[in-house]
């Protein structure tokens, strides 16, 4: 009897070879198949691994720095280009972050320093972008953090700048008056809101959260526990603490907020706009080399003229400059004065962004470049 069709034997090519079939047939020829697949890739981030630890010394002797942004950013972008799935562009770039974290421990270890407590977004953006290899400092307020990176205390500092629904932070526009740190680069978070508690939702009587969490999800509040009393404390991480601390409790908060206090997840995304994104700067002591796709942040005190003002925004405009940020904030030197903060889409060293800087000053009685930084192109 002729084998021919049969799926599970080896079939003859043309001229008479066999074909061995390797495609598996069962769950636990697909569970071999992975186990042969993932003793490969050990072996490859193994060779991966004995060259980042020659890179970093290299870059000891050379006094280079460990973290470089424009770096980061070219790794990620070609990883994503060479993605063609089935993993998603996020999943794919998560475990590239991860690695890259594991990379800068074998290099040298960095100390990078957030808004803390514990399970406040800030330190979720920190793990996100800088990955779990990374020595975390839990610092008490913004502006402990850019002291200690002033200081050199800590390599970086992860602070919020601006959300896409409640705006600015001014504590960092503050931050940025007193102490001389460098943006070195950003990174996008999405914000979404956890409703966490160890209660039935029944039974919440009281939840807690920041603030500016109850304004993004007032109208779920409204619409879903009317009559819980809402109470406003220091930082979502608090809130997860005392939803734990005390009964009919419940907490607004990261989902890292909830798997580090041991909290049930009530509820999820429940902020008022799906599109809830926090722009986070990374602040440090050196200045990121161009990546082709750059930002310069500027802040400046115009002359006490009539239009300063518009003349120094004039400049960027005849330069066909975009910026995409500007704010403001009391200069502190004397009332009714301000200093302005401006997002420009050039690094600092184009010729053309050199020109307009210049051209400004003469429009200021002050102006410092915060930075040029890689512009953050994905969400995290």
């Amino acid at each position: 009897m002729s084998n021919a069709g049969k799926p599970d034997e080896p079939q003859p090519k043309a001229g008479g070879e066999v074909q061995e079939d390797k495609t598996p047939r069962s769950l636990e020829q697909f569970r071999k198949r992975l186990d042969e697949l993932d003793i490969k890739l050990v072996e490859l981030l193994s060779q991966r691994a004995r060259i980042v630890v020659d890179v970093g010394e290299f870059k000891r002797e050379h006094g280079l720095p460990i973290y470089v942004p424009h770096r980061e950013q070219e790794v990620i972008r070609r990883v994503l280009e060479m993605n063609d799935g089935p993993l998603p562009a996020r999943t794919m770039e998560a475990i590239f972050r991860e690695l890259m974290s594991g990379s800068f421990a074998l290099e040298r270890p960095q100390r990078v320093g957030f808004l803390g407590p514990a399970g406040s977004f800030s330190h979720l953006a920190a793990v996100r972008h800088f990955g779990s290899s990374i020595e975390l400092s839990d610092l008490h307020a913004i502006d402990a953090v850019f002291s200690e990176v002033a200081a050199g205390r800590i390599n970086y500092g992860l602070v919020p700048y601006e959300n896409s629904i409640g705006g600015v932070i001014s504590d960092t526009l503050d931050a940025f008056l007193e102490c001389d740190v460098t943006i070195y680069a950003e990174a996008l978070i999405g914000v979404e809101q956890i409703l966490m508690a160890n209660c039935a939702p029944e039974e919440i009587r009281r939840v807690y959260s920041k603030p500016q969490v109850f304004d993004q999800c007032r109208k779920w509040l409204a619409a879903r526990l009317p009559q819980v009393e809402l109470i406003p404390v220091g930082s979502s991480a608090v809130a997860a603490q005392r939803a734990v601390e005390e009964p009919g409790a419940a907490a607004i908060g990261s989902q890292l907020a909830a798997e580090l206090y041991s909290l049930n997840i009530v509820f999820e995304g429940i902020q008022d706009k799906p599109q809830n994104v926090t722009r986070f700067l990374i602040i440090g002591r050196e200045q990121a080399e161009p990546s082709g796709d750059d930002k310069t942040s500027i802040m400046f005190t115009t002359a006490h003229r009539p239009g300063a003002l518009v003349d120094v925004l004039g400049i960027f405009r005849d330069a066909a400059i975009n910026l995409s940020h500007i704010d403001k904030r009391p200069s502190g030197r004397r009332n009714w004065e301000y200093t302005f903060f401006i997002d420009a889409d050039a690094h600092q060293r184009d010729s053309t962004m050199q020109r307009a800087i210049e051209l400004a000053r003469e429009h200021c009685v002050a102006l410092k470049v915060l930075g040029s930084y890689p512009r953050a192109r994905q969400i995290l």
